[in-house]
């Protein structure tokens, strides 16, 4: 639960920014409002976030989401662009000393 929380916001701030900002600011606004008895916050946060939420709908409708296509990515050329290294042979004699 808690790497998947971190994840899920970090894709949709990078999808949405303007509407999570304001979704998030919305929710503050209520839980500050709510738990402080100030109504009139309570309730513009609670308005701020179903206006986000529903201009999200709103263009969901608007522009369908394409379907992603997977791009496979070569680490490696197909074949080598350097010529292969000559084979090193060691000799069998052992110098003097």
């Amino acid at each position: 639960m808690n790497a998947v929380l971190p994840r899920f916001l970090k894709s949709a701030y990078r999808k949405e920014p303007i509407i999570s900002a304001l979704v998030t600011m919305g929710i503050v606004d209520a839980l500050i409002g709510g738990l402080d008895d100030s109504w009139s916050l309570f309730a513009f946060g609670l308005g701020t976030t179903g206006v986000a939420l529903a201009f999200k709908l709103w263009r969901m409708q608007q522009h369908p989401p394409l379907p992603e296509e997977t791009v496979v990515q070569h680490y490696l050329p197909p074949q080598s662009s350097s010529p292969p290294l000559p084979i090193m042979t060691v000799s069998k004699k052992r110098p003097r000393q």
